[in-house]
Formats: structure tokens, C-alpha cells, sequence
């Protein structure tokens, strides 16, 4: 297993590599590390890119475990378009749970791989923000990044 740490302009950014995927991508307070493989300088290249409005779709292999239900959510995740948000009800319909909205919401909670796999473009009912691991005001933030570099 093979990590860096990155500074953005939200906080710092541990990104980790394994067995040639990229399995977490998470928020950190750790002291800065470069990148020291081919795929997490890729990460670090391709996140920057987005950072600067630049990259609207990533290209990463990637490699997530956990239940089958999550991985139904974190899949449905990677359909919703840069810019764009849906609800944890219209998530959960995607994956043919219409009744799960609060389960959908656990999973995308311990969604290893955040930005990449974007959990923060699922928002509440009534368009509100609500849950974010990284914190609301980094979902805030993400979703106007993606929405002032959309148009």
C-alpha cells in the first residue's frame, strides 16, 4: 500500500494506493507527503486539475470494498453528472430501493474514495445540504467549484 498527502484549497488530502487501484481518497491533518508511484502522481495530477476547474471527469482505476448495498450506492454515485446534484431518495430509486433513503445516506457516508466517487453532489429533499464526512462547509464548497466551472 503506497499514500501521499496534498494540499487543496479545502484542506489536506490523503490518497491511497493498493495493489494498482486507488481504494481511499479522504480528509486528513497529517503532514504533506508527495506522491511516489505513477498512479497516486496521476491522483495528485488529475485531482489538481479538477481543483482548477480543468478536469470534470477522473480516470482512475479504483478498487472499493464493502456490502453489496454500498457498492450499489457508490456506483450510482459515479452516474450523477459534474454540476448536477440528486437527493438520497432519487439515489435510492436509482438502485431500485426507493425505501432505503436513510441507508443510502449511511453508505455514502463511508464512501472511501471521496471527490472521485462524489458523494457530495447527493443533497436532501428539499435541496438542502445535509451530512458530509469531510464537513458541510467542503460539500458547500465542492458543489459551487462544480457549479461556477459547469457553466
Amino acid at each position: 500500500m503506497n499514500a501521499c498527502i496534498i494540499g487543496s484549497p479545502i484542506g489536506l488530502i490523503r490518497i491511497v494506493e493498493n495493489a494498482g487501484a486507488i481504494c481511499a481518497i479522504e480528509w486528513t491533518k497529517d503532514t504533506p507527503c508527495a506522491p511516489q508511484t505513477p498512479l497516486l502522481q496521476e491522483a495528485v495530477r488529475q485531482l489538481n486539475a479538477y481543483f482548477d476547474g480543468q478536469l470534470r471527469e477522473f480516470d482512475l482505476p479504483l478498487h472499493m470494498e464493502g456490502t453489496p448495498f454500498r457498492m450499489k450506492c457508490w456506483q450510482a454515485l459515479c452516474t450523477i453528472p459534474y454540476g448536477k446534484t440528486i437527493s438520497y431518495g432519487e439515489e435510492a430509486r436509482r438502485i431500485g430501493q426507493p425505501k432505503a433513503v436513510r441507508a443510502v445516506g449511511g453508505a455514502n457516508h463511508h464512501n472511501p474514495i471521496s471527490i472521485v466517487v462524489p458523494c457530495h453532489r447527493v443533497i436532501g429533499a428539499d435541496g438542502t445540504l445535509t451530512g458530509y464526512g469531510g464537513g458541510m462547509h467542503i460539500k458547500a464548497w465542492l458543489l459551487e467549484h462544480e457549479q461556477k466551472h459547469s457553466r
